[in-house]
């Protein structure tokens, strides 16, 4: 039914301070002013990354940093995941040293997890295995193997940090974590929406769900590295047909808006999801 998540947003306090971490230390390059044309408003008041390859059905998926001047307002305090590949894992650990990353190991993979500006918990994963090591955006950049790891991130008068371009690859947003007060309604809302449980919290009240991206419901609750849920969380997913996702997972407290290319809805928890038609950008 959901075909792929073609945008998170997230609220920030503000953009200069942002960009220097979202630019600076991770080496994304903004693609502009202001977001795509993804059922987001226009205003200029935020700015859009791509992350991931430009192809398939979904196409990447645009990271939207908003500063909270209009409805949606993008996620608070939420903790979401970047892939990287295995060989480019240990090149972001030198990278973010300074900041004190968090690390943990799930076995087939790792994770370091560091805050950005406006508490944010970001997570870098080594869950790709892709043998080919690119930029930040999956364009064949080659990784930077040094990563700033004593932290001395020069600017070059763009505002944009002069390792950018070299930075190791981050390949996509594979996880997103939202903050629920009722798990079972959330679990089941999401469920009628086609994600699929792939794992329980034995200790914590927490629900894995596989699907375009893996769904983390979590009643409120701290997590590795003092991670929280996302609240008002602003989701986009890409679907052959927006109305059908809609009548899937009502009934619903707020909506549906009709928006450019899709349609608009909110959840019991204050989370905004845009459902938007396959191809229609």
């Amino acid at each position: 039914m959901l075909t792929g998540l073609r945008r998170l947003g997230l609220e920030v306090k503000s953009l200069s301070r942002a960009r220097e971490f979202y630019e600076g230390r991770l080496g994304l390059d903004a693609e502009r002013p202001g977001p795509r044309a993804t059922g987001a408003d226009q205003s200029t008041s935020a700015v859009g990354y791509e992350i991931g390859p430009d192809g398939g059905d979904a196409g990447p998926t645009e990271l939207l940093l908003r500063r909270p001047t209009a409805v949606p307002r993008g996620g608070v305090h939420t903790h979401y995941a970047f892939s990287t590949t295995a060989a480019a894992y240990a090149a972001w650990r030198r990278r973010l040293t300074d900041l004190d990353p968090v690390e943990f190991s799930f076995g087939a993979s790792d994770s370091l997890y560091v805050y950005d500006p406006d508490g944010h918990c970001v997570e870098i994963g080594s869950v790709d295995g892709s043998p080919v090591d690119g930029g930040p955006g999956s364009d064949g950049r080659a990784a930077d193997t040094d990563g700033g790891a004593n932290g001395d991130e020069r600017s070059n008068g763009t505002g944009k940090a002069a390792s950018d371009r070299r930075a190791p690859p981050l390949t996509g947003i594979f996880e997103v974590v939202l903050e629920v007060r009722d798990l079972d309604r959330a679990e089941a809302r999401y469920r009628r929406l086609g994600f699929e449980v792939a794992d329980r919290g034995e200790e914590r009240r927490r629900v894995r769900l596989g699907g375009p991206v893996a769904l983390e419901l979590w009643e409120p609750q701290l997590g590795i590295a003092d991670a929280r849920g996302g609240l008002h969380v602003d989701l986009a997913f890409t679907t052959p047909n927006p109305d059908a996702a809609v009548e899937s997972g009502a009934p619903w407290p707020s909506g549906p808006e009709a928006v450019d290319g899709g349609v608009r809805v909110a959840d019991d928890d204050g989370h905004v999801l845009t459902f938007l038609r396959s191809g229609a950008e």
